[in-house]
């Protein structure tokens, strides 16, 4: 969408005063911990658009609150598992020795949107050390969320997803659907169900000052149906709280009352 289609949908110019007013109505208050995905088109125009989206979020959870976006970097990757670019396999060994390694202050997120590109850069921001699944955090809780993010099983017991789980957390979808929410991946890693499997994965690292290629185990994860999760978990609960911020449709709910409704729901859902 272009700024001017932007701007022709737009009553009034949306700011950091009225971002936060909005914020406040939906229940996001001083001294939470919450975890926010984004897309800043859908919101409206912006007066100082990605960076007032930030002050408005840092605004609205306070000096003791604590703002954290997921910031992957899917590029990071074995080459082998791209769809997208669908890379001949004789490049592979190439991109695997020459792919720079993961640095948490240079490596750019992918795919994740304006906002999160604005404030990972921000002074303060902290940034979980993983290739692949790296969150950025700032506020009073952010390095006990970002610190021993390990390198295997990503968004599981050992990410940043967990201790946000451990810090009762909320989410919120800003403009965005479940298909958005990275905390459901979390309830793949503990629920089970038909067909879930391990598989191998690669990235660029570096260990004692040295670059390497490093292979890591995950779990074959799957957000196909994160969607239809979603429509159940506000159908059969009343844990998600809808509202307005700018001109988008903005979902925030409790982290860990989501994450348990997945994994009760995932068992039966799931394919043979």
């Amino acid at each position: 969408m272009s700024e001017e289609d932007q701007i022709k949908r737009t009553e009034a110019p949306i700011t950091v005063t009225s971002l936060v007013r909005d914020l406040r109505a939906l229940g996001i208050m001083p001294g939470d911990t919450v975890l926010a995905h984004s897309s800043l088109s859908v919101i409206g125009w912006v007066v100082g658009g990605a960076h007032a989206v930030v002050l408005g979020l840092e605004e609205a959870v306070g000096p003791e609150g604590t703002l954290v976006m997921p910031s992957h970097s899917n590029g990071l990757t074995d080459p082998a598992s791209w769809v997208n670019p669908p890379v001949p396999a004789s490049w592979f060994e190439t991109i695997r020795e020459e792919m720079p390694a993961f640095d948490p202050e240079v490596t750019p997120a992918r795919g994740m949107g304006a906002v999160v590109d604005c404030f990972r850069s921000q002074p303060g921001v902290l940034r979980s050390n993983q290739p692949r699944d790296s969150f950025c955090a700032r506020g009073r809780n952010a390095e006990i969320i970002v610190s021993g993010h390990s390198l295997a099983f990503g968004l599981g017991e050992s990410s940043p997803l967990a201790r946000l789980y451990d810090l009762d957390a909320k989410v919120l979808l800003l403009g965005v659907g479940h298909e958005s929410n990275t905390s459901l991946h979390l309830a793949e890693y503990r629920a089970e169900w038909p067909g879930k499997k391990l598989i191998a994965q690669g990235a660029p690292v570096m260990v004692d000052g040295e670059r390497r290629w490093e292979r890591f185990q995950d779990v074959d994860l799957d957000s196909d149906d994160f969607e239809a999760l979603g429509a159940d978990f506000e159908r059969d609960t009343d844990s998600v709280r809808l509202g307005r911020v700018g001109l988008a449709t903005a979902r925030l709910m409790e982290q860990r009352t989501a994450i348990d409704y997945a994994v009760t729901w995932i068992p039966g859902h799931r394919g043979s």
